[in-house]
């Protein structure tokens, strides 16, 4: 059902502080995340090995973390260290250690392979690392399969009719512009869109003054394996030749938004949208801040809907028209991954067939 050899996003940074312990179900497991004394953030299987109780309702004691249910105590490494009244440590009692990367206040976890846990493999997006960029990071849960957000952010269409109020701006958008990059990658996609003389949208219209000026805008789409999409956004005057490289007085946003599985029917979802114009203001943060939830939770609605739709029909099969080629190559690709991930763990995990000599 997953791709387990990869990075997903398990937090923000501000999930973790003051201490707190952080229960997180990531790809059906329980996982414990914390900041220890040392700055150090943690992850453990969020189960004590001695009889399963929950080291997230524990204590944290510096980089080390105490089960309240017997009062055992694990560091940071996950060794057992205490046992009260107990001199003898069990060399098994220890805690499943994730790999983790702190990486543009984002927390990235490994999930399968400890060994195979290569931070280049990070993809990484600039803006977070460069200050001229502001934004506010943010986090909603899904009641839905983490491919179905992924399918909504495949198709800028959708912008025309699900957002028409908010991050749309008008029903022309799906009628009048047709992607001018349709790229498909190893690990992804990579869509362009043009969209010339039109209005601003809403939520742009909220941090510009002149809210009645005419613009073209740009929307560049990236999305990668196991669910990342980033985009760039730009608004420019219209007409001055912003797509020929004139891009003199343009605004322009970074998106970053990250799908992690939660189970099989829910999502943990983190974004954060950035722009480079509004200095030392938080204003304009706030403001497209404000924005994004409320175009999310249109989507949210609609995609929680159709997991229902799913389960309740699990007969029904989608049929696709021509703007789903680049979320068709993705789940293919996907799928071919998760396919040879599964069947190497089966021949790893299969016994030894011992050859003997003919009687």
């Amino acid at each position: 059902m997953f791709l387990k050899n990869c990075w997903y996003v398990a937090a923000w940074d501000y999930e973790l502080i003051d201490g707190k312990l952080l229960a997180r179900t990531l790809l059906n497991e329980h996982v414990l995340l914390y900041r220890g004394d040392s700055g150090e953030v943690i992850a453990f299987n969020d189960r004590c090995p001695h009889r399963g109780a929950l080291l997230s309702e524990g204590r944290r004691e510096g980089d080390s973390v105490r089960c309240m249910y017997h009062g055992i105590k694990y560091d940071h490494t996950g060794k057992c260290v205490q046992i009260p009244g107990q001199d003898m440590i069990p060399p098994r009692l220890r805690l499943r250690k994730y790999p983790l990367v702190e990486s543009g206040r984002l927390v990235w976890i490994w999930m399968g392979d400890p060994a195979r846990a290569d931070r280049s493999l990070i993809p990484e997006f600039a803006p977070l690392h460069d200050p001229k960029w502001k934004g506010l990071p943010a986090y909603l849960h899904y009641d839905a399969n983490y491919l179905l957000i992924v399918d909504n952010l495949s198709d800028f269409s959708h912008l025309a009719f699900v957002h028409t109020h908010t991050l749309g701006g008008s029903e022309e958008y799906a009628f009048v512009t047709r992607p001018v990059v349709v790229e498909k990658q190893e690990r992804g996609f990579r869509v362009e869109r043009w969209h010339m003389n039109s209005e601003a949208p809403p939520f742009h219209q909220k941090v510009i003054r002149d809210k009645d000026a005419r613009v073209d805008r740009r929307n560049h789409v990236t999305m990668l394996i196991p669910g990342i999409f980033y985009m760039e956004t730009m608004f420019a005057p219209a007409g001055q030749g912003a797509e020929k490289g004139n891009v003199q007085h343009a605004r322009e946003y970074r998106n970053c938004q990250y799908m992690t599985p939660e189970t099989e029917r829910s999502t943990h979802f983190f974004w954060n949208y950035l722009n480079n114009f509004e200095g030392e203001d938080a204003t304009i943060s706030r403001s497209l801040l404000d924005s994004l939830i409320e175009g999310f939770l249109e989507d949210k609605a609609i995609i929680e809907r159709q997991q229902k739709t799913f389960e309740e029909d699990p007969g029904f099969q989608p049929l696709g028209i021509l703007a789903d080629a680049p979320l068709a190559h993705f789940r293919r690709v996907l799928g071919k991954l998760i396919e040879a991930e599964q069947a190497e763990a089966a021949a790893s995990s299969a016994p030894a067939v011992r050859a003997t000599a003919p009687a």
